[in-house]
């Protein structure tokens, strides 16, 4: 099974309070969301958070890599979110017009305007309004009323081209948005060069509250804070595509019972970045049984049964890059043993990761933990 992830070439926050409608925050570290209380009034004004990823990754590993069917998550991480409601509710579409990142931030004086804003889809120079109205066909845009001005993107609409995520503030925070429709609608216009609607050109997501929340300008639902491209921490945004390439063919003598010895072989303390490392485990018995042979038992593969599993942390922080998945970490099975191929390019320069193994068996649950670390470099 298999995870690869890419990381986005752009993203920004855009603000609707109109003292900061004018603002790029192209180059924070944090994107926003949150019903912003006016300076002067109390009006509270949404912000919504644009993000694209380049077409010629996602080209690459539908292309060369995913074999056939896939899922695509676009994932955000959770910094200091503050004064949250009890209940969340995000909703995501793909943006229908292109926007430039701009080199801005919240916190610039003078403020610095070079980039998308809540206004304008370029810059304060060129001017290119956000449309707000005569949209087209399947698209739709900005709420404009008394208190909130016109812009903030314009969006496909429809159920295949929409995500969402409710959570509640006592749980983890973290966006976890299936994607999978979007990604193939990009997709389709990226290869076959289709149009609306079964292609649409990838201009990246908008990530919003609805419609009726962004709408009610008296109150507000606290303030989400996710780290962006531009932080300086392992956790910016990624868009990560799942399939299934597991093989089962030889594992008519797995392990079903007794406890096992697994150590990794053939493997490196260090892999390059651009690598896509087949990573071999080799299974054992722990006390096997007593047989006479002319050879060491010791050197015949051991298998785990067909239920059996990866996952891959941070071998510092113990945050789950991987986690144990019942769809896409399935490990394979061959001739020499047990395997999974590993992606690099998914995975953070310059850190070290920890492996973890889960076999299900006659026995039950066993997780194989035995410090299996690697680094990954430039």
């Amino acid at each position: 099974m298999a995870y690869y992830s890419i990381f986005p070439e752009k993203d920004t926050t855009l603000y609707s309070n109109p003292d900061r409608d004018l603002l790029n925050t192209g180059n924070d570290e944090i994107l926003e969301l949150v019903k912003e209380k006016g300076d002067n009034n109390n009006i509270y004004y949404p912000t919504r958070i644009l993000i694209q990823f380049k077409d010629s990754e996602i080209n690459d590993i539908i292309s060369n890599k995913i074999p056939g069917n896939f899922s695509a998550s676009l994932q955000l991480f959770s910094t200091e979110h503050k004064n949250l409601s009890q209940t969340q509710n995000i909703e995501i579409f793909p943006i229908s017009q292109s926007w430039n990142e701009g080199t801005g931030r919240y916190s610039n004086l003078p403020s610095s305007s070079n980039g998308s804003s809540w206004v304008y889809r370029d810059n304060t120079t060129t001017k290119t309004k956000w449309i707000t109205s005569s949209f087209s066909d399947g698209t739709t845009g900005s709420i404009s009323t008394s208190t909130i001005g016109g812009g903030g993107g314009q969006w496909y609409t429809g159920s295949i081209f929409s995500s969402s995520q409710q959570f509640n503030n006592a749980e983890l925070l973290d966006l976890n948005l299936n994607v999978t429709s979007i990604v193939q609608k990009f997709s389709a216009s990226i290869f076959s060069s289709q149009t609306y609607p079964t292609g649409i050109p990838n201009n990246g997501f908008i990530i919003k509250y609805p419609d009726n929340i962004e709408l009610d300008t008296s109150s507000s639902k606290g303030t989400l804070s996710y780290f962006s491209v531009d932080t300086h921490t392992i956790f910016p945004p990624k868009l990560t595509f799942k399939w299934d390439d597991s093989t089962h063919t030889l594992q008519s003598s797995a392990k079903t019972s007794g406890e096992l010895n697994v150590s990794l072989y053939r493997n490196k303390e260090e892999y390059n970045l651009n690598e896509e490392a087949l990573v071999r485990l080799h299974v054992r018995d722990k006390y096997p049984n007593r047989t006479f042979s002319t050879s060491s038992n010791y050197l015949n593969p051991g298998y785990f049964t067909t239920s059996s599993y990866y996952s891959i942390r941070d071998a510092h922080t113990e945050e789950e890059i991987i986690p144990f998945d019942t769809e896409f970490t399935k490990l394979s099975a061959d001739g020499e043993g047990m395997y999974f191929k590993l992606y690099m390019k998914g995975l953070q320069p310059e850190r070290y990761y920890r492996l973890l193994l889960k076999h299900i068996n006659n026995d039950g649950i066993e997780i194989f933990d035995n410090n299996y670390h690697f680094k990954v470099v430039r």
